[in-house]
């Protein structure tokens, strides 16, 4: 495996397999993934971004199904009182203490929404993956203890998913990620990628 330079992607020695999958995307990152699995990638960020922004849209609206219509955050209700006000364990009173304030509402809606439309239009990877990891972080550690698994829960594989998804460059595909890379600010800002 070799690398030219530390923005490239690796590249393997293969051979090649079809002129598809040997294009360059225009930002000199040779692209060596087959076909398929480029869109089984772009399904995976397709369903993480809808998960989080239907959050969003749930917990804005109170659509009836985490959120109850009375709950709205459009309506005066807090996203975030009724899960963190819950919360047991070794993280208690410091989830017990975010709950309900309104930098806290304003932060988590604010990521639900970044994350969630950054992964469906797959652009700003990079930021989404940073943040997505972060706010499942937060959430594992509002979880534990964890009834069904000493450790591992959904939280820690959907933060794996997102971060894969980011090194892969999946928001080229289905998405609006070659497009996002070709933008100056983003060619001389590689961390919005």
């Amino acid at each position: 495996m070799t690398t030219s330079s530390s923005h490239d992607v690796p590249i393997r020695n293969v051979a090649p397999q079809s002129t598809e999958a040997q294009t360059t995307t225009g930002t000199d990152h040779p692209d060596v993934r087959p076909v398929a699995l480029q869109y089984v990638l772009a399904a995976l960020r397709l369903a993480l971004g809808w998960t989080f922004l239907w959050a969003f849209l749930d917990k804005t609206f109170g659509l009836g199904y985490a959120t109850p219509s009375d709950n709205a955050w459009i309506d005066g209700g807090s996203p975030t009182t009724g899960y963190l006000s819950g919360v047991e364990g070794p993280f208690k009173d410091f989830f017990h203490d975010l709950a309900g304030n309104t930098w806290v509402d304003w932060l988590f809606m604010i990521g639900l929404l970044g994350i969630g439309v950054a992964l469906i239009l797959g652009i700003g990877m990079r930021v989404a993956a940073v943040a997505g990891v972060l706010m499942l972080g937060m959430m594992y550690l509002a979880s534990l203890p964890l009834d069904n698994n000493p450790f591992m829960d959904e939280h820690i594989t959907e933060a794996l998913m997102i971060v894969v998804l980011a090194l892969t460059f999946s928001g080229r595909y289905l998405g609006l990620g070659r497009l996002w890379e070709r933008i100056p600010l983003v060619r001389k800002n590689r961390w919005l990628i």
